[in-house]
């Protein structure tokens, strides 16, 4: 019996075509007597995305097994990243479909082929734990050194600075520029602030930082 098999198409650009993709794929499924059952084709879709929808689409559908073997031209077109790829083939392995890439040769209904993607799968994983301890190394590094979740905690002078900028005005743009942190960093300061207290009065302020910013608060005024 004929192989019942779908192709997969993709194009980066918009200005591209996948129409030189397909004709040499449906040559091929020509030469092994394939049956073409759909053609999936993202076009003007990075590869880099995480949602493409006619992969989406051709996923969905091997969920009913619609086809028994995917083809496509090459590794690159189909997976964004090696450990992406391993995903989309080890999906279509649970359902016992396989995947044809043309320019690779590869073919996961052989023995050869599907070692290859066994072995790109070690790849990954291997790829993915290295990264994981790495992380891991750099926080704990960061937590060592009194820092949390690797960012070094703002000085009370900042914190200060922030709550005395948004108590005259400031918008949280020029806070941003002028004391180079970010949003979240000046929400919490501001969220942690008491209300119930006299607002950023100078008893406070000194209280904080000592007295060697009563200069700098006299001259503030």
């Amino acid at each position: 019996m004929t192989k019942r098999v779908c192709l997969y198409a993709r194009v980066s650009r918009t200005e591209q075509s996948c129409d030189r993709q397909l004709v040499e794929l449906r040559e091929l499924c020509e030469h092994h007597d394939y049956t073409i059952v759909s053609e999936y084709v993202d076009e003007g879709i990075s590869g880099g995305l995480k949602s493409r929808p006619a992969l989406d689409k051709m996923l969905k559908d091997a969920m009913t097994r619609k086809f028994e073997m995917v083809v496509t031209l090459e590794l690159s077109r189909l997976g964004r990243s090696v450990q992406n790829m391993c995903e989309i083939s080890s999906l279509l392995k649970s359902k016992k479909i396989d995947l044809f890439v043309k320019n690779q040769n590869v073919d996961t209904s052989t023995i050869v082929g599907d070692f290859f993607f066994n072995i790109m799968n070690s790849v990954a994983q291997y790829e993915k734990d290295l990264i994981g301890e790495r992380v891991r190394s750099g926080l704990e590094n960061a937590r060592k050194k009194g820092r949390i979740g690797g960012k070094k905690p703002i000085s009370d002078e900042v914190k200060v600075q922030i709550l005395e900028m948004k108590n005259t005005g400031s918008s949280f743009r020029k806070i941003k520029s002028e004391l180079n942190v970010g949003n979240d960093t000046i929400k919490k300061v501001l969220e942690g602030h008491d209300p119930n207290k006299i607002p950023y009065n100078e008893k406070e302020i000194i209280g904080r930082l000592g007295e060697t910013m009563n200069d700098d608060l006299e001259y503030a005024r």
